[in-house]
């Protein structure tokens, strides 16, 4: 059986007094997952934009990611899938991480 879909991701990012936040939406045209993630600025660091993007980009995916993964378990559970051993315990990043 052929299937073929089309998922789209959208990355929104903003900035304000040296903190970096970001949103990863998924919507795969049935529902939406949204992923997040924080980067902040070091006061004695010399401040580059670009990298806190990258930083907080990043950790939204892993968190979006983290959530995907736990619907495919649930999914594969429901269909009496055998569950991950161990099980998955190290989903997305903390948001309040130094």
């Amino acid at each position: 059986m052929t299937h073929a879909e089309e998922w789209t991701v959208g990355v929104y990012l903003s900035e304000e007094d040296g903190t970096t936040k970001a949103r990863a939406v998924l919507d795969n045209g049935k529902t939406t997952m949204t992923g997040r993630g924080t980067a902040r600025c070091n006061p004695e660091d010399v401040e580059i934009p670009a990298i806190g993007d990258e930083l907080a980009a990043s950790r939204a995916m892993r968190d979006l990611a983290g959530q995907l993964m736990r619907a495919a378990d649930r999914d594969l559970a429901a269909v009496g899938a055998a569950a991950p051993s161990p099980p998955r315990t190290d989903y997305g990043w903390p948001e309040d991480r130094p």
